[in-house]
C-alpha cells in the first residue's frame, strides 16, 4: 500500500500562486508515477499532471499548460505541483495521485493510489 496525503492548498486570488505538496509512505516512491487530478463538484475527477518515476517525463492536461509544474523529490517522498497565475476555473479539490503505470495516473479509473485532497480557491 502506497498513503498519500496532500498539504499546501488554500484560498489565493487570480494571478497568484500557490505550491502543493504530496508526502507518500508505504512502499517504494520511486517506482510510483505520480500525478494529480482534480475535482469541482457535480463533476468528474479530471487530470491535471503526470510525471514519471525518475522526474524526466512530465504530461499536462491543457487547461493548466505553461502555468502548472510538476515536480518530484524522491529523496523526501514528495510530489509537488507549483500552480502560478491561477484562475477562478482553477478552483477544485486537489487529489493526488499514483500508480506503477504511468500511462495509469493520466486515467482516474485506472491509478491504485489517491490521497484525500486538498481544496484550492481561487478568487477573483
Amino acid at each position: 500500500q502506497v498513503q498519500l496525503v496532500e498539504s499546501g492548498g488554500g484560498l489565493v486570488q487570480a494571478g497568484g500562486s500557490l505550491r502543493l505538496s504530496c508526502a507518500a509512505s508505504g512502499r517504494t516512491f520511486s517506482n510510483y508515477a505520480m500525478g494529480w487530478f482534480r475535482q469541482t463538484p457535480g463533476k468528474e475527477r479530471e487530470f491535471v499532471a503526470v510525471i514519471s518515476t525518475s522526474g524526466g517525463s512530465t504530461y499536462y492536461a491543457d487547461s493548466v499548460k505553461g502555468r502548472f509544474t510538476i515536480s518530484r523529490d524522491n529523496a523526501k517522498n514528495t510530489v509537488y505541483l507549483q500552480m502560478n497565475s491561477l484562475k477562478p476555473e482553477d478552483t477544485a479539490v486537489y487529489y493526488c495521485a499514483g500508480d506503477r503505470i504511468y500511462g495509469h495516473v493520466l486515467d482516474r479509473d485506472k491509478c491504485d493510489y489517491w490521497g484525500q485532497g486538498t481544496q484550492v480557491t481561487v478568487s477573483s
